[in-house]
């Protein structure tokens, strides 16, 4: 995989870790199958900027599960979904259809490594990249514009320039039946990222930040229908996550959601 496929497994690392405590945010039981079948080594649990990465990624996976089964609904599409396992892992009505989009190589080898796991839902991978027209093969795969959906950019923000983040974000309005919500990592002066500026040994992933919106995504968000919530305060007990998250509501009827 490349390096962007890299940083997924990087997480999965981090929720194999999490796993394992007594005290866990979540469960995974297929985080380890992909290390094993591809090892990486870790930053050391002593380093700053490798207890940031494990801190801020057990709170994000503990925070996109809750707000995943909070929003009931039966369609989810997960973009950028690296190697996420809730099409396994959570408990799923049995009529929900759940859609990974993400580059091929990663899908490729998560698929590989899962053979033989079983989805708790319908579970349909797109292999698509998120900077080209992916919204007409999200259709053609069998996504239904007309059903609300559950939309997560775990971890992609950053990765996308502005034009890009607006490009993206503008496909998943057009894509919302009114009562749909969106979520991802939101957040200023996220100090996970400045220490990894710093670091030549990182260069090659800080390389390929882009910062994703340069204006307030909550005003961007807004100004096209959505009911925006910020959570700036998120530790489960844990150290605080290193950056906020933003969910929202698409459409400003209370009872369409």
């Amino acid at each position: 995989m490349d390096t962007l496929g890299m940083t997924a497994l990087g997480m999965a690392a981090v929720r194999a870790v999490e796993s394992r405590r007594d005290d866990r945010l979540f469960d995974d039981p297929y985080a380890q199958l992909f290390l094993d079948a591809m090892p990486i080594t870790r930053p050391a649990a002593s380093s700053d900027l490798g207890g940031m990465f494990a801190s801020h990624g057990s709170i994000r996976t503990r925070f996109f599960d809750d707000y995943l089964r909070r929003s009931d609904c039966r369609q989810v599409v997960l973009l950028a979904a690296g190697l996420d396992t809730r099409a396994f892992r959570l408990t799923w009505p049995s009529d929900t259809r759940l859609f990974e989009l993400d580059l091929p190589d990663v899908l490729t080898f998560k698929d590989t490594v899962l053979t033989g796991n079983a989805p708790a839902c319908h579970r349909v991978t797109l292999p698509d990249d998120l900077r080209a027209n992916w919204a007409k093969d999200l259709i053609a795969a069998g996504f239904d514009p007309d059903i609300r959906t559950a939309w997560l950019a775990e971890g992609i923000m950053i990765y996308l320039s502005a034009d890009e983040a607006s490009t993206m974000l503008t496909a998943v309005a057009d894509l919302s039946a009114r009562g749909s919500h969106l979520a991802f990592e939101h957040g200023e002066n996220n100090p996970m990222a400045a220490l990894a500026r710093t670091m030549p040994a990182m260069a090659e992933f800080t390389s390929l930040w882009k910062g994703g919106l340069n204006e307030d995504a909550s005003a961007w968000l807004a100004a096209r229908g959505w009911q925006v919530e910020i959570h700036s305060d998120v530790h489960y007990g844990r150290q605080t996550s290193t950056t906020g998250f933003l969910t929202a509501r698409f459409g400003t009827n209370p009872e369409s959601a």
